[in-house]
């Protein structure tokens, strides 16, 4: 089952950069920028208290921010 509180940003084939909510269909956003496919993706995730994750061109997790309550916090 998917988080619905996770939002992507990630490359498409066709070069463009997309914005999505974990098992989403469709894309919330497509850009022709990463710059911008990624503002939006922190934008829907500061608005449900979520977590935000930027895929490189490589599929690895390049950055990862989590809004509201964090599921991991460190110690001291």
């Amino acid at each position: 089952m998917a988080d619905t509180k996770k939002f992507w940003t990630q490359q498409r084939p066709d070069g463009k950069w997309e914005s999505k909510r974990e098992g989403g269909e469709r894309a919330s956003k497509v850009t022709e920028t990463q710059a911008e496919a990624w503002a939006h993706t922190k934008a829907k995730a500061k608005e449900s208290g979520g977590e935000a994750f930027l895929k490189g061109r490589d599929e690895k997790i390049r950055e990862r921010n989590t809004y509201g309550k964090d599921p991991y916090p460190p110690k001291g």
